[in-house]
């Protein structure tokens, strides 16, 4: 049997028993096999319910639905459905009835049939490419949901009303966004006619629980002494920088590493779309903005950036750095906003610092390429690389000290290096952490917070 869960387009169980079908008068005595039926699964997609569904929102008052609840609005839709099909006589049971309530409440309220999905723990990300195709991540691993939209017109309602909410547009005119949902999701819309098998939207789905260093290493991302390492650097006020590739964590890293800043800081964040949950009391959010239909009134994270050095911040967080404002990011670190985080795509440490000094060309042509290192190994402190890897798990492979120039080279010293040793009979990696214990470069910060023997005895934990 379908739970209550369960909505009108989703396949039906085996054990669930189909409604008996009603010949037309005068027709002739069919097979069993040739009888049409409405399957409880699929009853989004018979022209009865369509016509159903349609003569229902017609008599729905949209003033009245605003001010009501999803649980009232449930029962007086599911009210209005069964007096519509009693007067059309519909053949309509029950249960087809409570699925259909459900599935016009998450039209008009929410996102249609992408609201089970969000309200399953166990998804990851969401991507939809077009009306009947919805993949979903699971536990890592990628698989095709039975969710199906109605069709193309219904993809692009529940694009609009997702951009809507964040005062954002997309159509023709404007066929890409960035927005979020209302729990801190990320959003990415690609409308026709660049997409052109129907809208696309990718949605990364934050946990309800709230992150930390506890749970990441319950998942299985870090050991308690590498999550006790980046304690320490939160605490000493290191400057740090995560790198990894996409929907490899950095965010859920960032809001872990950002639970241990003291409460009494002002915490400026800077981003395309915010999706950072910190907690202390103390924070100020931006959010960039795109240009108008003219053209006009686009404010970007450079500019961001640059006006959160005139808010008196004590620490300066950019959820990804992606271009110019590389540079600002640097002159922040530089000037006395110690603490301050940001991520970057990239494979290794060493690709995420060449990468860095590529998006500060990009913003200021004909600065020397020695001058752009001398910046960054003055700035950052401490880069975290975290991968998802072919087992779907998303691990911390790599913790690195900044550690200086030698030369024209960039000294890097990696404290932990992750290395696979082999797999479980369930395809799970197992692995260590090998480690360098050699001082780091920022020891002497270490000491003046009297966190060296904290962060030595760290180490020991991890080489025994």
């Amino acid at each position: 049997m379908l739970n209550a869960t369960t909505f009108g387009r989703r396949r039906a169980e085996q054990d669930s028993p189909a409604p008996a079908a009603v010949l037309p008068t005068g027709s002739t005595a069919m097979s069993v096999a040739e009888i049409p039926v409405v399957v409880p699964g699929r009853i989004g997609q018979t022209a009865a319910m369509a016509e159903l569904r349609a003569l229902c929102l017609a008599q729905i008052d949209a003033s009245t639905v605003a001010s009501m609840s999803p649980e009232r609005l449930a029962v007086e839709v599911e009210r209005t459905l069964a007096q519509i099909a009693s007067e059309r006589r519909f053949q309509l049971n029950g249960r087809e009835q409570r699925e259909l309530a459900e599935e016009l409440v998450h039209d008009m309220l929410g996102l249609g049939p992408l609201e089970p999905l969000l309200e399953d723990d166990t998804i990851t990300d969401i991507m939809v490419n077009g009306p009947h195709r919805v993949f979903v991540e699971r536990r890592g691993k990628m698989v095709m949901s039975t969710a199906k939209f109605r069709d193309t017109a219904h993809v692009a309602n529940v694009c609009q009303r997702i951009a809507a909410a964040i005062g954002r547009r997309i159509d023709e005119s404007s066929p890409m966004v960035d927005a979020r949902l209302k729990d801190g999701s990320r959003v990415n819309i690609v409308f026709m006619p660049l997409a052109l098998d129907g809208p696309y939207i990718s949605i990364r789905k934050f946990a309800k629980r709230k992150i930390d260093f506890d749970k990441l290493i319950e998942n299985g991302s870090l050991t308690r002494p590498v999550a006790r390492v980046l304690e320490i650097a939160g605490r000493a006020r290191l400057n740090v920088v995560i790198s990894g590739g996409t929907g490899s964590g950095k965010t859920t890293m960032m809001n872990a590493m950002s639970r241990l800043i003291d409460h009494g800081e002002r915490i400026v964040t800077v981003e395309d779309a915010a999706e950072l949950q910190l907690q202390q009391p103390h924070v100020v959010r931006l959010e960039t903005r795109p240009a108008s239909l003219e053209g006009r009134g686009e404010i970007n994270q450079r500019d961001l950036v640059r006006n959160a050095l005139r808010m008196r911040p004590d620490r300066i967080i950019i959820g990804e750095v992606r271009g110019g404002e590389a540079f600002d990011m640097l002159q922040a670190m530089n000037t006395g906003h110690d603490g301050s985080m940001s991520t970057v795509h990239a494979n290794t440490t060493r690709d995420a610092l060449t990468r860095i000094e590529n998006m500060v060309q990009m913003g200021n042509m004909g600065l020397p390429a020695r001058a752009i290192r001398t910046q960054i190994v003055g700035a950052v402190d401490l880069m975290v690389q975290v991968e998802r890897q072919r087992d779907g798990a998303r691990r911390v492979t790599q913790v690195t000290d900044v550690y200086g120039m030698e030369g024209e080279v960039v000294t890097l010293n990696d404290i932990f290096q992750w290395e696979v040793d082999g797999e479980t009979a369930d395809g799970m990696l197992t692995g260590h952490y090998r480690t360098n214990r050699s001082k780091p470069s920022f020891y002497q910060r270490l000491a003046y917070f009297g966190l060296e023997r904290a962060w030595i005895t760290a180490l020991e934990e991890v080489a025994g």
